[in-house]
């Protein structure tokens, strides 16, 4: 992985990795005020109810939901976002901290 992205060392790999996961940290620190966010989540099938739980605890915070099949027993579901910052950062750190979760990615717009 360290040569297909360019870095001269794992070192280096996992510098980039480190700030790349600072950066994330500091955005969600940084939001205020209503916000626009699109919330990526990637997760194994049998964990739909799961997923389930904690969306009908956000729905007025979601405007869009799509479920999709990626591949196998993989499941991906993004959500639109549209409401206070805390919220956001909120139902982010749910989906963050439930370790049958695989991914989860916030891009704030």
């Amino acid at each position: 992985m360290q040569k297909n992205l360019g870095f001269s060392g794992r070192s280096d790999a996992i510098r980039a990795g480190i700030r790349s996961f600072v950066a994330e940290e500091k955005q969600k620190e940084d939001l205020s005020g209503n916000v626009n966010a699109i919330l990526l989540v990637v997760h194994n099938d049998e964990y739909d109810n799961q997923v389930n739980g904690i969306k009908h605890s956000y729905e007025d915070l979601i405007t869009t939901h799509l479920h999709s099949k990626i591949e196998g027993d993989k499941c991906m579901e993004l959500f639109m976002l549209k409401g206070e910052a805390g919220s956001v950062s909120s139902i982010t750190k749910d989906f963050q901290i439930n370790k049958r979760m695989d991914t989860v990615k916030l891009v704030t717009l």
